[in-house]
């Protein structure tokens, strides 16, 4: 009887341990630490390759399905950069724990010096500039927030006023790290007149704003997705390139389109800039001349993303402002 309870603990056990990776699969994070090396070889996790890589990039997790075929393109150019580290986390959690402070993932501490550092909101890269520790930056991409629903759209959602409906159960992303939120849906929102209403003027993560109604992500938007999937929320604040993204993927979901001004599009631009503290300099500026090429726009593009103009593309002084 003993073996057979220690058997049953074992197997329960195992079947957490799958659930588990299986979930931060669905949600992204497995794929949040990427080493990339020449021939196509891609590694998950490990985490110390950010000392050692011949390039080192730190960017918004919103790009995840981009950066792929994006970085093989790059390297395919540029042979000799063997082995490139990129990390796809919210840029807020970036900043604060792995570049202002020495921070850990999975108990690893990661390096506090990318060479190169890019955000949604040029917010971020002004304190780096405070730090002197960064200079100049490029916009180099744009996007809008669109709602994300479950295929058939069952609830009968019209577009982000519906936000404020009692009935529904909204996954948003947190207003503490995500940028997503931060900077453009709570503004939405407050253009809208429903900020109080859906929120409560809460602000955490991993929790309920409004218990049974409005729930803030632990770690990424990229977990509502699943969260729709599996009868966790009827709908979300995410990025149009991630409705695309999981149609593509076949996965059961579908995009409600957000019109403009709401959809933020107007403000959307994704900043990048070289960090002072990096070891590849040379390389990182190789990175940015990349990202002003036709091939990596259209790559861009072909994920839902807006091309960059060619004004866009200069690399200028960070404002201090």
């Amino acid at each position: 009887m003993k073996r057979m309870h220690v058997l049953l603990a074992l197997i329960t056990t195992a079947v957490l341990l799958v659930s588990n990776a299986f979930s931060k699969d669905e949600a992204g994070e497995n794929h949040d630490y990427r080493t990339f090396q020449t021939g196509g070889k891609i590694t998950y996790g490990k985490i110390h390759d950010s000392y050692t890589a011949d390039l080192t990039i730190y960017v918004a997790g919103n790009q995840f399905m981009a950066m792929e075929e994006l970085i093989q393109d790059f390297q395919s150019k540029n042979p000799d950069i063997k082995k490139i580290y990129l990390e796809t986390i919210p840029p807020g959690q970036i900043l604060k724990n792995q570049i202002l402070k020495q921070g850990t993932i999975n108990g690893i501490e990661t390096a506090k010096n990318p060479d190169l550092f890019a955000s949604v909101n040029l917010g971020h890269l002004k304190k780096l500039k405070a730090k002197n520790i960064m200079n100049d930056y490029m916009i180099y991409t744009h996007n809008k927030l669109e709602l994300m629903v479950a295929k058939g759209n069952p609830k009968k959602i019209k577009g982000p006023k519906d936000l404020a409906r009692k009935d529904l159960v909204k996954s948003l992303p947190n207003p503490l790290t995500e940028g997503i939120f931060k900077f453009y849906g709570s503004q939405m929102l407050k253009d809208l007149g429903i900020y109080e209403t859906v929120t409560h003027d809460k602000k955490c993560k991993g929790c309920w704003a409004v218990k049974g109604e409005t729930y803030f992500t632990k770690r990424h938007h990229r977990e509502t997705p699943y969260r729709i999937e599996h009868g966790q929320a009827d709908v979300g604040i995410v990025w149009a390139t991630e409705v695309r993204h999981a149609i593509n993927d076949g996965r059961k979901l579908e995009g409600v389109e957000i019109q403009p001004p709401y959809n933020m599009g107007h403000k959307v631009g994704y900043a990048i800039g070289i960090l002072k503290t990096g070891r590849n300099t040379y390389n990182a500026t190789r990175y940015l001349s990349y990202l002003s090429t036709k091939n990596a726009q259209n790559i861009y593009e072909k994920y839902g993303f807006v091309k960059a103009s060619c004004e866009d593309l200069k690399l200028k002084p960070i404002p201090t402002k």
